[in-house]
């Protein structure tokens, strides 16, 4: 099992809801490999000290969360990675990468801020590829605005079985998440994401007050929802209610809309509090990793060193079967 996240900022409950509160599952049932993927996160203008400081401070959200250390590698300290995408590189062609549209969305946002649009931006689909299959990974968790990419990465693969002339790669499976996506509190037409800006997400470490803020403005109804449905915002504050495991409560709020008895500000309330049971936690989590964070970045750097020994052998591997030279 591979996914991986880039260190692009805080992580928020997005994140958590659609892909990381799975993560934690699945470890208990699978080999997990989970990337912290800084190279991805150079495709778009950044500044290197952030860069670095979002890494560390991705390493303890993702433990906080309750990923274990030991499946947590740090893509840089893997450099087998950016190898290999020379290599598939070679098995993918222009048109395709051409065809990736978040490729075009996100060329369009690096546009709007007066700055050139990289190549590592057009290309690294390719990378993302040889993140999967370095480990030669049976299923990728991913939400399904990666289904391009996974096909792209099936592909390539194929691809490259064929010229070798053996079935090297395992073609990776994609597994959705069972959560739907969430939405901004702020404008509910649009999913929760921190390149909105900080009025549309909800840190998955907030402080009691920053949630009781967040919750108390959020958006109930835009005024364009026709009769007899519930508005985008009364369903995610529903759907951020169900997240945190708070049924009952959200099963008699539903009856009180049903009835049309129900009153926002309690909705709001009950959410308030979900949200704080549920994430008071793993804020302490982090706090107690906060202060061991030397110990923390020792950790990790011996798990990458770990997992990078399969990258090694996979590379090994690769080179062989296409021809080129090994060092010893």
């Amino acid at each position: 099992m591979l996914s991986a996240i880039q260190p692009t900022g805080e992580m928020h409950l997005g994140n958590y809801f659609g892909a990381i509160q799975r993560w934690v599952e699945l470890q208990e049932e699978h080999e997990c490999f989970y990337g912290i993927v800084n190279y991805h996160a150079m495709t778009m203008p950044y500044k290197p000290k952030k860069l670095q400081e979002n890494t560390w401070n991705m390493v303890l959200d993702l433990l906080a969360a309750g990923i274990e250390a030991n499946n947590v590698f740090i893509q840089s300290l893997v450099p087998e990675h950016t190898e290999l995408n020379w290599i598939l590189h070679c098995f993918c062609s222009y048109g395709e990468l051409g065809r990736m549209t978040q490729f075009k969305d996100k060329s369009q946002q690096a546009n709007t801020k007066d700055t050139y649009v990289s190549a590592g931006l057009f290309s690294y689909p390719v990378l993302q590829a040889a993140d999967i299959l370095m480990y030669k990974a049976d299923f990728v968790p991913v939400g399904r605005d990666q289904d391009q990419h996974l096909e792209l990465t099936r592909n390539i693969a194929q691809r490259f079985n064929h010229q070798v002339g053996k079935e090297y790669f395992q073609l990776p499976e994609v597994m959705y998440s069972q959560t739907p996506k969430l939405l901004s509190t702020a404008d509910p037409s649009r999913k929760m994401s921190k390149s909105a800006g900080p009025k549309h997400f909800i840190p998955l470490f907030s402080s009691k007050e920053q949630i009781q803020r967040q919750i108390r403005s959020a958006v109930t109804d835009t005024g364009n929802t026709p009769a007899g449905e519930m508005s985008e915002g009364v369903k995610n504050l529903f759907q951020l209610l169900k997240a945190c495991g708070a049924h009952e409560a959200s099963d008699s709020l539903m009856a009180d809309y049903d009835s049309q008895s129900l009153k926002y500000v309690d909705l709001k309330s009950e959410v308030t509090d979900a949200l704080i049971t549920f994430n008071q936690p793993m804020v302490e989590r982090r706090q107690e990793l906060q202060a061991r964070r030397k110990e923390v970045k020792d950790q990790i750097k011996a798990s990458s060193a770990e997992i990078r020994k399969v990258a090694q052998t996979t590379l090994k591997e690769v080179k062989q079967l296409t021809g080129l030279i090994n060092p010893r």
